[in-house]
């Protein structure tokens, strides 16, 4: 998202709790909402407690920083808008590793030893699979398909460096 304040009362994500009419309508900028930071002055959130946020809470939990730049975007992108969670159990079924949501050391491991783009396809692929069977997805099958291949495709065409 931009830096424009979102308070579209439709949106689930704009409310404190979660859901439509439910808790107070504080909105969502730079992406950041209402309801997965439902304590946070969402209207004077400026640019850098963004990147904050995003770093802190979605980069370095999914070890954004351990994996080569094309799949640390992938990863990332998943957390932010599935969950650190399901970004993990995606990334451990892309290598082989027990999905217990926790990108660990094994999964580090097991990263290094694979071959990068068989498991950038492999992560995507699990994302697809994953949010094609929820609710979202029927709501804006197009929107979520072409932000899922449009981060394949960005990603594909990133640097091969070490790391990020």
């Amino acid at each position: 998202g931009d830096g424009k304040l979102d308070l579209h009362e439709n949106d689930r994500g704009n409310w404190t709790g979660g859901a439509v009419g439910e808790g107070v309508l504080k909105g969502s900028k730079f992406g950041v909402s209402a309801k997965s930071y439902p304590g946070l002055d969402i209207a004077n959130l400026t640019l850098r407690d963004a990147q904050v946020i995003y770093w802190r809470d979605y980069f370095i939990q999914v070890r954004g920083t351990d994996l080569p730049a094309p799949l640390a975007l992938l990863v990332f992108d998943a957390a932010v808008n599935s969950g650190v969670f399901n970004a993990s159990c995606w990334l451990q079924a892309a290598v082989g590793t027990k999905q217990d949501g926790d990108v660990g050391d094994l999964t580090i491991a097991a990263v290094g030893r694979s071959a990068l783009m068989a498991v950038c396809a492999e992560t995507v692929a699990q994302r697809l699979s994953h949010i094609s069977k929820g609710g979202i997805w029927y709501q804006d099958t197009l929107g979520l398909s072409r932000r899922v291949i449009r981060m394949a495709f960005l990603a594909a065409n990133f640097p091969l460096t070490e790391t990020v």
